[in-house]
């Protein structure tokens, strides 16, 4: 048992350690060939931040686990959304900016609703679901490249004073960074299943709290360094971009790769517990999140306690 809790931990550092350097390359490359730093903020980092997610899911479909393929996914908005934005407010709140959060926002509700609505009509989440999720995803991307390059054209481009470094670095931490996330992955999935059996624990809890919290592990470093320079609210853009990373990437790519119906391992009063907590409370904490913000243009300590409080909470339903 003590092995696979070893293994399980590794497999979060190798996650951990794979994003970092999968973004640091992909970024370095990006910068030598003068990509605009605002497209390579809005896709090469929030994607490679979401790449452990994006794995783990994957592996898990390929495997038949559609549990932990699910619950890795909402548990990472939970997480992210309650936990790491909800300490990150609570300990610096902050002043944001409106109108950068309309457009990512706008489409996370617009994706949430239709995966619950898939969730809550159907049951089941089909290979043509996962395929309009990854649209989603395809279209919300070109928004993001078309923005970033006109507002890289209408500023003028620094000089850079940095000496780059070499090409065959970047290219290696890249695949290195890969590697590490496939294989951090896999000891995820495999370890987690065999904890979960042998704790009697449902696969669905282990996914919506521990797996989800490693593969947020990378959101977290990003609050906590900007929190430790004193821009708490920077984090929020990539929160939100995550979250709507792991509702069209992640659920489409395992759904694409196998249709799974809603686990339905945990139940309340009779109901399907995700139904019934997962996705509403996916749904609460956005809103908590976002709403307020978009509204007034700031992030208030109230609004962390709250989600703190909220993650709390939903962490001692799962294990009750």
């Amino acid at each position: 048992m003590w092995i696979t809790v070893l293994l399980f931990c590794l497999g979060l550092v190798c996650l951990i350690k794979g994003g970092d350097w999968f973004v640091d390359g992909a970024t370095g490359i990006a910068e030598r060939f003068h990509v605009p730093e605002l497209l390579i903020g809005a896709t090469v980092v929030s994607i490679g931040t979401t790449l452990p997610e994006v794995m783990v899911s994957a592996t898990s479909a390929f495997k038949g686990i559609s549990s932990i393929a699910y619950g890795n996914a909402i548990g990472s908005i939970i997480c992210n959304t309650a936990l790491i934005s909800g300490l990150t407010v609570a300990i610096a709140p902050s002043v944001v900016e409106r109108k950068p959060l309309k457009v990512p926002v706008f489409f996370f509700f617009g994706a949430a609703i239709l995966y619950a609505g898939i969730a809550y009509i159907s049951g089941f989440f089909s290979r043509t679901a996962g395929l309009i999720l990854l649209a989603v995803f395809a279209v919300y991307m070109g928004i993001l490249i078309r923005d970033a390059v006109t507002q890289g054209k209408a500023k003028e481009e620094e000089e850079e004073t940095k000496e780059p470094a070499p090409l065959w670095k970047d290219i290696l931490m890249l695949v290195l960074g890969a590697a590490l996330i496939a294989v951090g992955a896999r000891l995820l999935v495999d370890n987690g299943t065999l904890i979960a059996a042998a704790l009697g624990v449902p696969e669905t809890v282990i996914a919506v709290t521990f797996v989800a919290l490693g593969t947020s592990l990378p959101e977290l470093v990003t609050a906590i360094v900007s929190l430790s320079k004193g821009h708490g609210a920077l984090s929020l853009g990539n929160i939100i971009g995550a979250n709507l990373f792991n509702l069209v990437l992640v659920s489409g790519t395992a759904m694409t790769i196998r249709p799974f119906l809603v686990p339905a391992e945990k139940q309340l009063a009779g109901m399907n517990a995700s139904l019934v907590v997962d996705i509403p409370l996916v749904f609460v904490v956005m809103l908590l999140l976002t709403v307020p913000a978009l509204i007034t243009g700031k992030l208030k300590r109230y609004q962390g306690v709250l989600l703190l409080a909220l993650y709390a909470a939903y962490c001692i339903f799962q294990f009750a």
